[in-house]
């Protein structure tokens, strides 16, 4: 399982999840994605300023676990139980 956070470079909620995140991830990893990137520009047309949003695996994939602050509890219940999730 892979974690994917999106985030803008001048959020204060984007830093607070990925500073909490960090913790509960553990071994996990954590892809963190910045919207205003170039290479992210359909992120951003989708996201816009909804963020921080976490996913596990791939936005593409649609997981999403939470939105601007982080669930502890789904997320930690996302990584006991895998999911399935690459």
């Amino acid at each position: 399982m892979r974690l994917t956070l999106l985030t803008r470079s001048y959020c204060h909620l984007c830093d607070e999840m990925l500073d909490a995140l960090v913790p509960l991830a553990g071994t996990t990893p954590v892809d963190v994605l910045d919207v205003d990137a170039p290479e992210h520009a359909a992120l951003e047309a989708a996201f816009g300023d909804a963020v921080p949003v976490l996913f596990a695996g791939a936005p593409a994939a649609g997981n999403e676990l939470c939105r601007y602050r982080l669930d502890v509890a789904g997320v930690a219940a996302a990584l006991a139980g895998g999911r399935g999730i690459r």
